[in-house]
């Protein structure tokens, strides 16, 4: 009896320089046989991890990136971001009783034709000195803070690449904004992009990929 795993390789998964950890994980295929190269079995994968993890901070835990293999040198695999989502336990908690639940959901291009799609949530809080039990918002505010949030998304992706916007995602600097600019119409907190999404990707571009994994 052939062992399947004698059959096998390892090759290392290179996340982008925006991450602490570029050692990202390992994983193996299939050795090169005949018309079937393990190069090309390896391009397109999406593999998810931990934000905590690459960037060597517990309390980033609660978030989870996408990282696609871009291209294959040697044993190295080179990958892009491709999303982030946040982990059911976080998304769970961030629901309360007596206050409004506020999402919105945006389509944006960056500055180097990245299609993202953003979704963005956030919640009602109690005003000072608030003596009653809940903290509710009127339809018309929930569309004004919707409009607001989508505003805070469009003026931080339409201005940047990529690599800046993940640089913006990670300590969560456009959820900080959306609470401020919101904070006239009815008081935010827990404001947080939830989730992202790369809808298209423009054409591949040896360079560019060079350039994110060269910290640049």
């Amino acid at each position: 009896v052939i062992d399947p795993y004698s059959r096998k390789e390892w090759y290392d998964i290179k996340a982008p320089a925006v991450f602490r950890e570029r050692e990202a994980c390992n994983f193996f295929v299939n050795r090169t046989a005949g018309t079937k190269i393990a190069s090309e079995a390896l391009k397109g994968r999406v593999f998810e991890v931990n934000l905590g993890d690459l960037h060597k901070n517990p309390n980033l835990g609660n978030r989870k990136i996408k990282l696609r293999v871009e291209d294959v040198q040697g044993r190295a695999c080179l990958t892009n971001f491709y999303g982030m989502v946040f982990t059911t336990d976080r998304l769970r908690s961030l629901v309360r009783k007596w206050h409004t639940l506020i999402e919105s959901v945006v389509d944006l291009k960056t500055t180097d034709n990245y299609l993202v799609r953003l979704f963005c949530i956030g919640q009602t809080k109690r005003r000072l000195s608030q003596q009653k039990k809940t903290s509710y918002a009127t339809s018309s505010q929930v569309k004004r803070i919707r409009g607001k949030m989508a505003s805070v998304m469009g003026k931080h992706t339409t201005t940047s690449d990529l690599r800046q916007l993940v640089e913006k995602l990670i300590p969560e600097v456009i959820g900080k904004e959306i609470e401020k600019a919101c904070n006239s119409i009815y008081p935010l907190q827990n404001v947080f992009i939830r989730k992202v999404k790369v809808l298209k990707a423009p054409k591949f571009d040896i360079s560019k990929l060079m350039e994110a994994h060269s910290g640049n």
